[in-house]
C-alpha cells in the first residue's frame, strides 16, 4: 500500500489546483494544461465516488479514502511521466488529508497522512470561495464554503506549502496562475 502512495521522481514542475468544492479548480486545471500544451491529473475521487453514488447510492466513507489516495497516486506519477514542462495535478493527498479531517471528525488514515506530508510540489494554486456553487451528486456544502476554504488555507499555512490565493474570474485566475507558472518555468531553465 505506501509503495503506492509514494510520489515518483519526475522532470517537471508540479502545481497543484487546492480548495474547496466548486471553487473552478477542474476547470482552471484544463485551461493550464492547454495553454501549456501539457497534461493535467484528474481528480480521482469524482470518478471514483460518481461510480460509488451511481451503483450504491452511497456517499465517501473513511475507507474510501486509502483507495482513492492510491488511485490518484498512480493517475499522478503516470502523468508525470508524460511531461517534461507543468504536471496540473487537479488536487492531492493533502487536500484527501483535509477532507478527512472535516468530514470524519478531525482524524485521517496515518498512511494517508504520511504520504500527504511526504509528497512534494512546486506551487499549489488555493482557489477562493468567489465562484458559483453548482451542485451535483457528489458535492454537498453550499453553506459551509468559508468554512472549507479556512481548513484549506490552515492546512497550506501549518505544512508551508508555498501557494498563491486565486480569486476572480476564469480569466483572471488563469492569468495570475501563468504568471507564476512561467516564472518557475524559467527557474528550471
Amino acid at each position: 500500500m505506501e509503495e503506492e502512495l509514494k510520489q515518483k521522481n519526475s522532470n517537471c514542475i508540479k502545481v497543484v489546483l487546492f480548495g474547496p468544492e466548486s471553487t473552478g479548480k477542474t476547470t482552471l486545471s484544463k485551461q493550464l494544461a492547454r495553454h501549456y500544451n501539457s497534461v493535467w491529473v484528474p481528480e480521482y475521487a469524482r470518478e471514483y465516488l460518481q461510480n460509488k453514488w451511481n451503483n450504491e447510492r452511497k456517499t465517501c466513507e473513511p475507507k474510501d479514502l486509502l483507495p482513492i489516495a492510491v488511485g490518484q497516486m498512480k493517475l499522478e506519477n503516470e502523468l508525470a511521466q508524460k511531461t517534461n514542462t507543468v504536471l496540473v495535478c487537479d488536487t492531492d493527498l493533502l487536500e484527501t488529508k483535509v477532507y478527512s479531517e472535516t468530514y470524519y471528525s478531525g482524524t485521517c488514515d496515518s498512511i494517508l497522512e504520511k504520504y500527504a506530508l511526504r509528497n512534494t510540489y512546486d506551487l499549489y494554486f488555493l482557489t477562493y470561495i468567489d465562484t458559483p456553487w453548482v451542485a451535483d451528486d457528489l458535492r454537498d456544502k453550499p453553506t459551509e464554503r468559508l468554512e472549507m476554504f479556512k481548513a484549506f488555507e490552515q492546512a497550506l499555512i501549518k505544512y508551508n506549502r508555498p501557494y498563491v490565493l486565486l480569486k476572480g474570474n476564469k480569466e483572471e485566475r488563469l492569468k495570475l496562475a501563468v504568471s507564476y507558472i512561467d516564472k518557475l518555468l524559467n527557474e528550471k531553465r
